[in-house]
């Protein structure tokens, strides 16, 4: 049936809503669907198809073909939807269990589809291929600056309005801490991520995140846009303070001095559009414990203590200066951590410092103790950074023949008791492991029993918590126990870790 008010339709909505053509043929085409399969009594399957060219449709009644051993009494389960293969063959003999065949059917009229729902199914489609349109013209701008006009505010929630039909949405969590802003305001925002949702927002901005700070710097300072100088980091504490990490690729350029500009005027203006955010510009340095001595700027470090199996650094700084370093709440401690990524410890000078010592002098006796040596041997060693015995072992000779005073006599001798005392205290150890019972706790583990809790002994794992600091490839390599059941029992054994995170 010819139709040309089919192809008017799919004109007027193409144009006024701007987007695809087939979009509406397709919308209009459901609607037909559902027209159709509405006019039958029981549930059938229709399709639809609208010659895009001269609005001829054609309704087909579609049936999904299923196997004989579907049968029910003879018959398919739904008859109305279903067809047996040995039935559909009788017309079609290549048709394959799976398929769908169709035997076209009186179309219903256009005109005369009911209006509520041609409307609704067209302007579900429409609405569908709106937002889709979006969504697909902002997902490569993930990551840039967005600008909008607030629309509306919803229980702290921010509603922008991009222009073009197109919002914007800042969660309350994103927005900035005791910021003010009113329906009309002009709004910018960091696009952090944009998914295509049946409903609801797309488009993801927020104005907490460190990357709107770098954004900002990348439109303020030309410098930072055209890639003469590198942001390396930034750390936000949203409204209050934040830290940013500058190097300069050209060696000619002040990095700092560029991001502040003249009398502060760059850094005031990224400032001022983020409700007073104060800044700290801090220059990067290859060497970490520089780095951090900048990020803590602008207390003064006076050492710093690195252990690099926890990713930590002791800083030491004066007890004048030790609020200046923590900063209020801790917030400058805590900035630098996370523009570092390393975890900083701030401590009193002194108290640093008398600690030192009483570690030198821990390890001064243990050297007397296990070495069998006096004392002021013991403090040349420590003095020349030796910590454990181990190091003296293993140490190379020409190292310690560097040492004023040693000769090699001593040196050799020096090795030969470390070795010694090395050996001596292994032996010890694994009589003590030998004799190591379980505790309770670990044999009361569900999962466990006496055998398996007295091999976990044997090997220095005594308790529940020893257990849990285990992977399932240690206990695999001196137990008989499946890696099923080993991974159930360090699950366990960690419960209280995942219940004391739960807490916090």
């Amino acid at each position: 049936m010819a139709n040309k008010e089919i192809l008017l339709v799919a004109e007027v909505f193409s144009n006024e809503k701007d987007i695809e053509k087939e979009a509406v043929f397709q919308a209009i085409e459901s609607a037909l669907e559902a027209a159709t399969i509405k006019r039958h009594v029981n549930q059938i399957k229709a399709r639809v198809v609208i010659d895009r060219k001269t609005g001829d449709y054609v309704t087909y009644r579609c049936w999904d073909v299923v196997d004989a051993n579907d049968k029910i009494d003879g018959d398919v389960e739904f008859p109305e939807t279903q067809v047996l293969l040995e039935v559909a063959q009788l017309d079609n003999p290549n048709v394959k269990v799976g398929d769908i065949v169709e035997d076209e059917i009186e179309s219903v009229d256009f005109g005369r589809i009911a209006a509520q729902t041609a409307k609704q199914v067209i302007i579900h489609k429409v609405r569908e291929a709106e937002r889709k349109k979006i969504v697909d013209a902002y997902k490569s701008r993930v990551g840039e600056l967005i600008t909008g006009i607030v629309k509306r505010i919803e229980k702290g929630s921010v509603y922008l309005d991009l222009g073009g039909h197109v919002e914007a949405f800042i969660a309350k969590e994103d927005m900035i801490p005791r910021e003010s802003v009113r329906i009309g305001d002009r709004v910018r925002g960091y696009l952090k991520d944009v998914r295509l949702e049946p409903r609801g927002p797309q488009l993801f901005v927020s104005r907490t995140d460190p990357e709107l700070l770098v954004a900002l710097f990348r439109l303020e300072v030309p410098e930072v846009g055209e890639g003469m100088i590198s942001v390396m980091g930034a750390a936000r504490d949203p409204g209050s303070r934040a830290k940013l990490a500058v190097k300069a690729n050209d060696p000619r350029l002040d990095p700092v001095g560029a991001c502040v500009g003249m009398r502060g005027s760059r850094v005031q203006t990224v400032s001022n559009e983020l409700a007073g955010e104060r800044v700290d510009i801090i220059l990067w340095n290859p060497s970490q414990a520089q780095f951090v001595i900048n990020a803590m700027s602008p207390a003064e470090i006076q050492s710093i203590v690195i252990d690099e199996d926890k990713h930590s650094m002791d800083l030491a700084v004066s007890a004048d200066n030790l609020s200046q370093a923590i900063g209020r709440g801790g917030q400058n401690v805590r900035l630098a951590s996370q523009l570092t990524g390393w975890e900083l410890n701030v401590i009193d000078a002194s108290k640093a410092e008398e600690n030192s010592e009483a570690e030198a002098e821990k390890i001064k006796q243990l050297f007397i103790n296990d070495l069998d040596i006096d004392e002021d041997i013991a403090s040349i060693l420590v003095d020349e950074g030796f910590n454990t015995v181990e190091e003296i072992a293993y140490v190379p000779v020409s190292e310690m023949l560097e040492i004023d005073g040693f000769d090699a006599d001593l040196v050799n001798e020096l090795r030969s008791r470390a070795k010694d005392a090395l050996l001596i205290n292994a032996l010890k150890i694994e009589e003590n492991i030998e004799s190591a019972e379980p505790t309770q706790d670990l044999i009361a583990l569900e999962g466990m029993d006496t055998d398996l809790a007295n091999q976990l002994a044997a090997q220095g794992i005594l308790t529940v918590e020893d257990l849990a600091d285990q992977s399932v490839d240690d206990l695999l390599s001196f137990t008989g126990v499946d890696e099923e059941r080993a991974a159930k029992l360090i699950l366990k054994a960690r419960e209280p870790w995942f219940a004391e995170a739960k807490n916090k």
